[in-house]
């Protein structure tokens, strides 16, 4: 039996066997046997029984209010209040073995063409050295698969034992051969038995669409039966950009479709009792990606299926941006205990993958085994399944104020700046690292100009040319935050005063001028009661930073931030919250990057919060600055440049990927708002450019298609014009302006 809300009346089941009635409270729907489907109009839903459970029932409820996507109410991962890894089986890659007794695994996959012998077992080789525990390689016809065979007696004379994984997309006869000399074989369920989505809206009937899994059934079973027969692993690897019509037809294309499109393989796998296989949920929008994974995880609890999960963020991009996105994505599911192996995604040499990846794992694998956490606490608020921003209640103007401060924060996140008292002895410099634009040395906001800033020390009173860069600011609505300390003795007109709850509670706020705006700084992680003084001066608070310090042995800021979002949401607090992270000195910058991503990422991807500050002794303003921006991008809140899908390359990638990129990056990334799909086939290629405005996609060797959103408007260009090409096809729909020209 599974219960579901009654505020869902309408839903019926498609065959006899499932009864409905109505309770006072619930309707029930009762099952003969196995998974069934019940259908409210437009919404599908698989409901099962968990025999481990101890429950024959499954409780529903919708992601959100008023959102048409029921979901398990059951969790999504061990803990919400400390990071616990997901218990899992054990899978065997070859002799790698992943699963939650493991260490998280690294991987990548090669970027070489698989019937290039040589070059392949060299690029395998590169990788294995710098640490990598499996790879991947693509295999998408007979010719490369036959080459596997050379690829792995070559590897294993030369002593490398590393387990290698055939990557297969529309190939059912190429994966059972390659299954005879690999250790795992990725299929990708939205292509492996499917057609190519034409992204056709499909009607089917119950009876249309059981064909249509009988027919999946039929192709898959014998590479199931091979991978049993030879001990192969296998990776049951959704894409969100290569879901079939058949799916999207019936699901959408939603985590929800993933997640169905992915059991259908593992069903067809566990009717054969094949259990070596591991799921994944990739897509290249981090909030997509870390959807799915939480609805794939939940639905397995209800099943009572222990699958270990591959981690990543498809089409990430290249440098800081790549590294933002899959930080965001994976370390967010890591720091709810989820992942066993991953793989960092970049428009780099495969082998440049492994150190930011490495960096992931640790931080994940620390987090898990301190258990890091705060005190436990009911969650009511949050929304796992869907994107819904918890928005603060931006600065509203107050009759009398002299100064504007409804441009200290902005609505679609916040960006604030720490600056350092030497910074004031060259106000245009200060301008200028701050994104403000300039006129006559006058500075003014722009769409990524920084809209607050900490002054941790103030200018001492007679200092009038520092008072005016200030002033300067404070007119153009930017938020100057000072301690209360500082503006006690060297007040600062129209400053916006940083206390903590100590400060709050002995009433020293008091000594400031009634009305002074205020800013409230906090761990989080404090008892309920030393936060009820908050209450008391609601009224004057602009802003909350909420600040743990870095590097608690058992602190969490992400479990922290929760357990404070639910206090504002229980108390009906709607302060703005800037998530604030202190640096220890010397932080290398992938860490800063990839802590900054999964830390605040993980809250950000849940709607909660309203923006972040950065501090770390000894980096560069501008890196702070903009790694602050990619994060909010990353996170799909507040864009400020252009957006790259860009793939990571593989032996099926048909032109250079990194040059093109760069020269397509280096006219383009002045287009806040416009989005590029940059992909070297068509393997992923229109489904993944679904966020996407256009796309360059490799159609054949030495052509380019262009597309519009999943549409191809051009086929066949010369690689020699198609960057042009593709800039005068945004000029054609209206998206280009010419590069801002330097003052």
């Amino acid at each position: 039996m599974a219960t579901v809300p009654a505020s869902f009346p309408h839903l019926k089941s498609f065959d006899g066997r499932s009864s409905l009635t109505k309770a006072v409270d619930f309707t029930k729907v009762s099952f003969a046997r196995g998974p069934q489907r019940i259908r409210k109009p437009s919404t599908y839903l698989s409901v099962a029984r968990n025999p481990n459970s101890g429950s024959d029932t499954v409780e529903l409820e919708p992601a959100s209010d008023g959102s048409p996507l029921l979901v398990p109410r059951q969790k999504y991962c061990e803990s919400i209040h400390k990071t616990v890894r997901r218990k899992t089986r054990t899978v065997m890659v070859g002799n790698v073995a992943l699963g939650s007794d493991h260490p998280i695994r690294i991987q990548t996959m090669t970027t070489s063409d698989t019937k290039d012998v040589a070059k392949t077992v060299e690029e395998v080789m590169r990788i294995a050295d710098k640490g990598a525990d499996i790879v991947r390689i693509t295999v998408q016809g007979r010719k490369e698969a036959d080459a596997c065979f050379e690829i792995k007696n070559s590897l294993v004379q030369k002593n490398y034992n590393i387990p290698l994984v055939a990557d297969i997309h529309f190939a059912p006869a190429v994966a059972l051969r390659v299954a005879e000399c690999f250790d795992k074989i990725r299929v990708n369920p939205g292509n492996f038995a499917d057609r190519r989505a034409q992204f056709e809206k499909l009607e089917y009937t119950e009876e249309d669409y059981q064909k249509e899994l009988e027919h999946i059934e039929k192709v898959f079973t014998p590479l199931v039966e091979k991978c049993k027969q030879y001990g192969r692993a296998m990776r049951i690897g959704t894409n969100h950009g290569s879901l079939s019509d058949r799916i999207m037809s019936y699901y959408g294309d939603s985590p929800r479709g993933m997640v169905e499109s992915a059991f259908e393989f593992a069903r067809i796998c566990r009717k054969l009792d094949f259990h070596n296989f591991v799921f994944s949920m990739k897509a290249s929008n981090p909030v997509v990606m870390v959807q799915a994974y939480r609805l794939l995880v939940a639905e397995m609890h209800v099943q009572g299926w222990d699958y270990p999960l591959h981690l990543g963020v498809t089409e990430a991009g290249e440098g800081e941006d790549g590294r933002m996105k899959s930080a965001i994505g994976i370390g967010t599911l890591l720091m709810d205990g989820l992942g066993d192996t991953i793989r960092v995604s970049l428009t780099e040499p495969p082998e440049e993958e492994i150190d930011p990846c490495r960096r992931l794992a640790n931080l994940g694998t620390i987090a898990a085994s301190h258990q890091i956490g705060v005190t436990p606490f009911e969650e009511k608020n949050r929304h796992y399944f869907d994107f819904q921003r918890r928005s603060g209640q931006l600065p509203l103007q107050k009759e009398g104020e002299e100064v504007d401060y409804r441009g200290v924060l902005h609505r679609d996140g916040s960006v604030l700046m720490s600056v350092s008292l030497d910074k004031l002895k060259a106000p245009e410099l200060l301008y200028r690292s701050l994104a403000a634009k300039l006129v006559v040395g006058m500075p003014f906001k722009d769409l990524a100009t920084v809209d607050s800033i900490l002054l941790k020390e103030l200018p001492p009173v007679d200092d009038a040319d520092a008072r005016l860069a200030l002033k300067r600011l404070v007119d153009i609505s930017m938020g100057i935050v000072t301690p209360l300390s500082e503006q006690l003795t060297k007040p600062l007109p129209h400053a916006i005063v940083l206390v903590n709850l100590k400060e709050l509670s002995s009433g020293a706020h008091k000594l400031l001028p009634e009305g002074t705006r205020l800013a409230i700084t906090l761990r989080g992680d404090e008892a309920h009661e030393e936060l009820e003084i908050l209450k008391s001066v609601a009224d004057n608070v602009i802003m909350v930073l909420h600040n743990l310090p870095y590097g608690g042995e058992r602190d969490s800021r992400v479990h922290a931030g929760r357990r404070l979002f639910e206090y504002l949401e229980e108390n009906g607090l709607n302060f703005p919250v800037i998530h604030h992270l202190e640096f220890p000195e010397k932080m290398h910058r992938d860490d800063l990057v990839i802590t900054a991503g999964s830390n605040v990422g993980a809250l950000l991807v849940d709607g909660l919060g309203d923006g972040l500050l950065l501090e770390a002794p000894g980096q560069d303003f501008e890196f702070l600055r903009d790694t602050s921006f990619n994060l909010l991008q990353g996170c799909r809140m507040r864009n400020t440049k252009t957006e790259y899908v860009s793939c990571p390359s593989c032996g099926r990638t048909l032109f250079d990927l990194q040059e093109i990129s760069a020269q397509i990056r280096e006219k383009t990334s002045h287009l806040p708002g416009v989005s590029i799909a940059i992909m070297g086939c068509i393997v992923n290629g229109p489904g993944e450019m679904a966020d996407a405005d256009f796309g360059y996609v490799g159609g054949a060797p030495g052509k380019i298609d262009l597309y519009v959103g999943k549409t191809v408007v051009q086929r066949g260009i010369e690689m020699e014009t198609a960057t042009d090409a593709l800039i005068q096809l945004i000029k054609d729909h209206g998206r280009w302006v010419d590069p801002p020209v330097e003052e």
